[in-house]
């Protein structure tokens, strides 16, 4: 299906003729379950392939919350790389501590892990941090978001480090990389913007890539659907202080209009970095003088979070 627009318009499939369940635009393209899967199976397989996302004798820790993007994630490496001995993937959950949201997804996320035989590994922001992001967050709350996403990122980096990873994979789809841009643009934030995560440098950051950043939102929600695993989670609490949310729906609706605008927000973005990497005077990589990790600020923005006070 083309969820929500289309729903009434779908036709055969069109390499089979069997009932079709999607429709994909760009180029115009309609599949049945088992070839969609197939299809963009495949289309991960391309991208992890052209950008070397995995070699030989990776173990790949895969950022796994038990929601959509990371079961599809999880679940598409595990039939990918399951045959290959010289590559492992291990699941790897942070539990930010919210009450009354994270343990169904917690839930969830143990049961995918179990079922699919994947070595899996759980974390608490009590246990990395000293207290959970609920307790955090007490003033700030419209900072949830922010707070939140630095620290799961370093607390993903610790425990991937702890269980001996090479790389992490994290479930950022095409609409989630779309609207950062977005957002990082309307925000101004230029450093943001340019950041790149997947640096080789060494005793730099340990390199992350995102397998799914050229599938859309809702062929993800499809993959699920079709494998009949489409995780009915409640959301998160702290979402209606996030800008993602307006941003959401306003690409959304771009992208129906003008299909290719998430694409060539994403491609600005390109064309920034490669502009300023070519720029002597890009920040250059640092230590935090708190905590020692890397950063490209005298203080890195987890120990600003945790240690407000500090100058």
């Amino acid at each position: 299906m083309d969820p929500g627009r289309h729903a009434g318009k779908l036709q055969n499939c069109d390499l089979c003729n069997g009932p079709a369940v999607i429709r994909i635009r760009e180029p115009e393209r309609r599949f049945c379950g088992p070839h969609f899967e197939a299809d963009l199976e495949q289309r991960v397989a391309d991208t992890i392939a052209a950008q070397c996302m995995i070699s030989p004798g990776d173990r790949v820790a895969v950022a796994f919350s038990g929601g959509k993007d990371s079961s599809a994630l999880l679940s598409i490496l595990h039939r990918l790389y399951s045959p290959f001995r010289d590559t492992s993937l291990v699941a790897i959950t942070i539990d930010e501590g919210i009450e009354g949201y994270r343990e169904e997804t917690i839930r969830a996320a143990r049961r995918l892990a179990t079922r699919l035989g994947i070595e899996h590994s759980i974390h608490s922001f009590s246990s990395l941090f000293g207290d959970d992001l609920d307790h955090l967050l007490a003033g700030r709350e419209k900072q949830a978001c922010t707070v939140c996403g630095v620290l799961r990122r370093r607390g993903l980096a610790i425990a991937a480090s702890g269980v001996g990873a090479t790389k992490i994979a994290t479930g950022h789809n095409l609409d989630d990389e779309a609207q950062s841009v977005l957002m990082n643009f309307l925000r101004g934030d230029l450093p943001r913007l340019v950041s790149d995560t997947t640096s080789h440098d060494a005793g730099c950051f340990l390199p992350r890539i995102k397998p799914l950043s050229g599938i859309p939102e809702k062929e993800i929600a499809t993959y699920l659907l079709v494998q009949g695993c489409l995780p009915d989670l409640p959301e998160c609490p702290y979402t209606r202080h996030a800008l993602r949310a307006e941003v959401r729906t306003m690409l959304a609706d771009l992208e129906y209009h003008h299909p290719g605008t998430m694409t060539r927000l994403i491609a600005s973005r390109d064309q920034v970095r490669l502009v300023i990497r070519t720029n002597r005077n890009a920040p250059q990589i640092q230590t935090c003088r708190i905590c020692g990790g890397a950063c490209r600020e005298e203080i890195c923005q987890v120990c600003r979070i945790l240690h407000p006070d500090v100058k």
